[in-house]
């Protein structure tokens, strides 16, 4: 496809080019299979409103098409589970208690790392850490319907364990690991204290009577009590036949404490040589351990805190109308569909809803990422979560629970969280190889050493490659910029239905856009009135409502907004006719006025060339005139209007490297105009939805990267073809199954959103994976002592410390990843 201005002006114009239906195994990335999901159901939609030029004034009537849509089951995002691998967790909705107002944990993902809960029975506290879902919690939504939003995990291969834990949540989790660590440390210091580092006593160590005793004691609470989640990790993970770093953890401990056993019962009870004891390493290991543990929770909880506030952002109580008027306040689970609300000034929207009484401005910048107050009016739609402005109204509750428009972003968040995404995949297999090639080293640094040094030297070494090489950082790599990735997206109002896209979409070639509700306002209004006789441009307003006041078409409502916005009262029309093909005429205070187009100006043989004629059709404007005696007196301009952000968008998209093409079902004036301002070298103008698939579809198949942006129902074919779908001007409907991204906003500024936090996600999962992957191949012959001979020895401790340093320093990374919205 060349970049020079093209244009298609009838879908039976199109060119060939855009006539082959490609095969599947031709698709880019990331678009196979995707368009199954998009063209069984036939659904009967309205084709995008069209511009007017040539059309009969009186018959603009928008034409039904049938397209193709989505049949997946999404209406209320029941993703049920039963009997999966753990590793592949998902969640079944069935019941939400908004009493307990908790946060249940689904389950934590986080490269195998098993995190068991003090004080609780292995079965209910183990959450294996493989893909993430560390960061992505099961929110009960406090507040919602008890029967909606309980996520249970049902069926999975980890022990049946129920990962309910009855209002444990994210933090409590974190908790756990803080709780552990100070009481270790609390083990550790007299540990530290009465034992030899490395067989070298320090300045401050003293030692009494029976201290050795103490030592032992001591030693074996923290490596049972302190030790605990690295041994059930290990577990799990041998369990699941996928040994990874709390294996390795496990071993150094393992090996740490029950050398010491040996070396006090020999030093105690045996006659041999002194045998020097590694209680220093292990209470030092441990305490460490929990500590970057401790640290990287309190980052997976940051990460992933925007699931947290949204779940929060629902009241206890509301106030119910009854049916004779009272008002009467009630705990939020009681509400029920068909309950009416009243909500005041300043308080939460309490649910889902229809305005009934009342007009006001709406917040929903938590729920929507819309920046903007929202006017609400009777018959407008709200949304749980947001928050009222400048007025009291009435609503009846349309959703709760799993019908709620929270509830629908929040599962859909958690499916992005849980799919695994190519670099996360070979984040995952790397890690599972550095545990073989940790073991392999361990093994050969202790033989080596045992040769040239002596078994505490050997043992030593050994400990601090398991230690160092456990690969924590490379398991944190992409799960950590997940999380921050995703939440951010939600709290932006960017719904990512398929996590793939933030991947797929680092480096794009075309970017196809819709033009009305995309570019365009997506409304037909009045963008001019002149008036071009004796008559004012009032007058001319109010003699053209008076005519239009009957008619039915979008001419004519456009026409009677603009007056109502003007408080122009229309002039009193009587025996209004239709004009078949030219307009209308009737007449007002006793003499004949008639509205016609451009073609009936013709055929009533009437010149007209006024100053801004050729502007206003340049920018791809229907033009009605006014006529009275022969002569114009007026004439109004209608059309779409360009979003005034449009050029900016089309100039950021060129900036990032992007072509923008633009396909539209409007007519090839309007198209031509919309282009034309914008900037937009390639164009298709008439295009029925199969001409949009088959053009994304061509190329696709020249192996390009695309982008389509529809209005997800009568774009599904080609949102599912693309690369990526983006379904834009969705609102609040998020079960849109054709796309694999859904922006809540009509706003082209939130497309770039996307782009930019999919480039920077993606720089990140390779920032981290780069440093994950660089730290183990340096550190581990570092810890095997290949610099011994210049007197460079690392310690298990040392070890513990650089490990947890570069667990940290991933985290931090994924946390510094934001985007910057105008305005904001």
């Amino acid at each position: 496809m060349n970049q020079k201005k093209t244009s298609s002006a009838s879908s039976s114009q199109t060119s060939s080019h855009h006539r082959h239906e490609p095969a599947l195994n031709e698709r880019d990335n990331g678009t196979q299979g995707k368009e199954q999901h998009a063209q069984s159901q036939v659904t009967e939609v309205p084709e995008p409103s069209h511009e007017m030029n040539g059309m009969d004034h009186h018959k603009a009537t928008s034409k039904q098409q049938e397209h193709e849509s989505s049949d997946s089951n999404h209406g209320p995002m029941d993703h049920e589970v039963s009997s999966m691998d753990y590793s592949h967790k998902g969640h079944e909705i069935s019941g939400m208690d908004h009493g307990h107002k908790d946060h249940e944990m689904s389950g934590m993902n986080h490269s195998h790392m098993n995190h068991e809960m003090s004080g609780m029975e292995h079965s209910h506290t183990d959450h294996e850490m493989s893909g993430m879902d560390h960061g992505h919690k099961d929110h009960k939504m406090s507040g919602m319907n008890h029967s909606h939003m309980n996520h249970e995990m049902s069926g999975m291969d980890h022990s049946h364990m129920d990962h309910g834990m009855g209002g444990m949540d994210h933090s409590m989790h974190m908790g756990n690991f803080k709780q552990k660590f100070w009481l270790s440390l609390v083990l550790a210091i007299p540990i530290v204290i009465l034992s030899p580092m490395m067989g070298i006593e320090l300045p401050f160590q003293f030692t009494f009577p029976g201290s050795d005793w103490v030592v032992l004691l001591l030693g074996t609470i923290l490596f049972f009590y302190g030790g605990q989640p690295f041994l059930s990790g290990a577990k799990m993970e041998l369990k699941q036949k996928s040994p990874a770093m709390m294996t390795l953890i496990a071993m150094g401990i393992t090996v740490s404490y029950f050398y010491s056993l040996y070396a006090f019962i020999a030093n105690h009870f045996l006659a041999v040589p002194h045998v020097m004891d590694f209680f220093w390493e292990l209470a030092t290991l441990i305490v460490i351990m929990l500590l970057g543990h401790w640290i990287e929770m309190n980052a997976v909880s940051n990460a992933g805190n925007a699931l947290q506030k949204l779940a929060e952002l629902l009241p206890k109580e509301v106030i119910r109308k009854n049916a004779d008027g009272s008002e009467e306040q009630i705990p939020l689970e009681e509400v029920t569909n068909k309950t009416q609300l009243i909500v005041r000034s300043g308080d939460k929207i309490p649910t889902d809803g229809t305005i009934l009484e009342g007009e006001t401005t709406i917040d929903e910048s938590a729920v929507t990422g819309e920046s903007r107050r929202v006017p609400k009016t009777v018959g407008s739609t709200v949304i749980g979560g947001s928050v009222n402005g400048n007025g009291t109204i009435t609503m009846e509750v349309t959703g709760t629970g799993e019908d709620s428009y929270l509830a629908k972003v929040m599962e859909m968040v958690r499916k992005a969280q849980a799919d695994k995404s190519r670099l996360e995949a070979l984040s995952d297999k790397v890690a599972k190889w550095l545990f073989y090639i940790a073991v392999v080293a361990g093994v050969l640094a202790f033989a080596v050493w045992l040769f040239v040094a002596d078994l505490p030297t050997a043992l030593d070494r050994m400990v601090t490659v398991f230690v160092i090489a456990c690969p924590h950082a490379l398991g944190l790599a992409i799960p950590l910029v997940v999380a921050r990735s995703t939440s951010i997206a939600a709290k932006n109002g960017l719904l990512l239905k398929n996590r793939n896209a933030l991947e797929n979409a680092h480096h794009v070639d075309y970017l196809i856009l819709d033009k009305t509700g995309t570019l365009t306002e997506g409304t037909f209004t009045v963008t001019g009135i002149e008036a071009t006789g004796s008559l004012s441009a009032s007058e001319v307003l109010a003699y053209l409502a008076g005519l239009e006041k009957t008619a039915n078409h979008p001419i004519a409502e456009s026409i009677l907004a603009q007056a109502e916005k003007e408080n122009i009262t229309a002039k009193k029309a009587t025996d209004v006719q239709t004009r078949t093909g030219i307009g209308l005429e009737g007449v007002i205070d006793g003499q004949k006025w008639v509205i016609v187009n451009q073609k009936g100006l013709e055929q009533l043989a009437i010149q007209y060339q006024g100053n801004s004629l050729e502007n206003y059709q340049e920018q791809g404007n229907t033009i009605s005139y006014l006529v009275h005696d022969g002569k114009v007196e007026g004439i109004v301009a209608l059309g779409d209007k360009v979003k005034p952000e449009a050029s900016q968008f089309i100039q950021k998209v060129k900036d990032l490297g992007i072509t923008p093409v633009m396909a539209t079902g409007d007519n090839q004036e309007a198209a031509q105009a919309v282009a034309d301002y914008l900037g937009i070298e390639a164009f298709h103008a008439a295009m029925l939805p199969d001409d949009k698939e088959r053009l994304v579809s061509d190329y696709v198949k020249e192996g390009k990267r695309v982008v389509m942006v529809g209005d997800g129902i009568n774009d599904a074919p080609s949102l599912a073809r693309a690369t990526i779908g983006i379904a834009i001007g969705a609102g609040t409907d998020v079960a849109i199954d054709s796309a694999d991204v859904v922006l809540t906003n009509s706003e082209p500024q939130d497309i770039l959103h996307f782009l930019t936090l999919a480039k920077k996600t993606r720089r990140k999962m390779i920032q981290n994976l780069w440093w994950g992957a660089g730290y183990n191949i340096f550190a581990i012959p570092l810890a095997a002592g290949v610099l011994a001979p210049i007197g460079i020895i690392l310690n298990p401790a040392v070890g513990a410390v650089l490990m947890s340093m570069s667990t940290i320093i991933v985290a931090i990374n994924a946390m510094t990843l934001s985007i910057e919205k105008s305005g904001d």
